[in-house]
This record gives C-alpha cells, sequence and structure tokens, in this order.
C-alpha cells in the first residue's frame, strides 16, 4: 500500500513524505490490515495531515484481489474517521487528469508527471508511493479551484484580482500542511 504526503507551500505542491506499507503475503488477512492500520497510525501521528484523499472504487479484473482492496482501503477510511480527518475520494481518471496525464496513459506516465511536478530528486520505490502522491496531488489542485469553477452545472465566476489575492491568502491562512493518500 502505497502513502504520500504533500505540502501546498506559497502556492506550490512540496513532496513531504510518501512510502510503501508491506505486508507479509503468507500471512492471514487480519495480520495483513493489522500491519497496515499500525504503520498508517504512524504516519498520521508523525506528519498530523488536514485530510485524507483515497482513489476511488474501481472495476477489477479479479474479484478475490479487489476484496482484499476494499478492506485495506476499509483500515484507512478507519483511521481518517479516528484522527478526525475528512476523507475525499477521486476517481482513477480524474487523478490521472489532473497530474496532467491521460485516462489512458500508463503508470510510467504518471509517474513521469508526478516527478516533474514535485521536482523530485530521486526515485520513489515503487509505483504504489507515485500513485499515492498522484491523489494527494489531485487533492491539493482540486483545493485551488475556487467553488463552482469548472462545473457544468454552474456559470464561472469571475474574480477581481483583488478577490483572488484575499481569496488565496485567506485560503493558505486555514490550510495546514499535508495530504495523505492511502490506497492499496
Amino acid at each position: 500500500m502505497g502513502y504520500g504526503l504533500v505540502e501546498l507551500r506559497h502556492n506550490r505542491s512540496v513532496h513531504v513524505a510518501s512510502g510503501v506499507i508491506r505486508a507479509d503475503g503468507d500471512s492471514p488477512l487480519h495480520e495483513r490490515l493489522s500491519t497496515i492500520y499500525t504503520a498508517l497510525q504512524v504516519v498520521i501521528d508523525v506528519h498530523k495531515p488536514q485530510a485524507v484523499a483515497v482513489e476511488g472504487v474501481f472495476s477489477h479484473k479479479n474479484a478475490r484481489s479487489a476484496l482484499i482492496l476494499g478492506h485495506a482501503r476499509g483500515v484507512a477510511l478507519l483511521l481518517a474517521a479516528q484522527a478526525g480527518l475528512g476523507v475525499h475520494e477521486y476517481a482513477p481518471a480524474r487523478v490521472k487528469k489532473s497530474v496532467g496525464a491521460g485516462g489512458n496513459d500508463s503508470k510510467d506516465a504518471v509517474q513521469r508527471m508526478v516527478e516533474r511536478l514535485l521536482e523530485l530528486k530521486e526515485p520513489l520505490e515503487r509505483s504504489d508511493a507515485y500513485d499515492a502522491l498522484a491523489v494527494a496531488l489531485c487533492h491539493v489542485h482540486q483545493l485551488r479551484v475556487p467553488q463552482g469553477m469548472g462545473s457544468k452545472k454552474s456559470p464561472a465566476l469571475r474574480f477581481t484580482a483583488a478577490q483572488r489575492r484575499s481569496s488565496a491568502e485567506s485560503f493558505l491562512a486555514r490550510l495546514k500542511p499535508a495530504v495523505v493518500r492511502v490506497a492499496p
């Protein structure tokens, strides 16, 4: 399971932390879920995120794998609830689009865009960490869009330069660092 933390600094997304939680594949499911729970609890305790962003459920070719992914996702959602964190869910296609990759682009395209957007100096250990950072970036990008903008249901809002500056300053003053994405 990958996790990624992104902080918004001076209107720039900055990599804070990322990694992969490994559970022994030979262990019973409940022990693997316990490993994930403990590791994610440490991530939340150490980084004190403002919110949790997760990738939405997608269809999986293997029903058993999808079920196990659902269990791991449930652990992440439980931890977010226990920590009093808001949870934001984004469809996989929206996550790809938010980092500049197309819906049909490969994981490599997402990885390259995450590296570019976060100016990562060293490659990450696994694609799961890149995926986690992509979801965190998607959430941060969503926070930058004023309510109603880009929505087909509501007319475009118009802001003066002073209103945009005031809104951005107000938003940044309320923002606490870090977004955690946890997806199996």
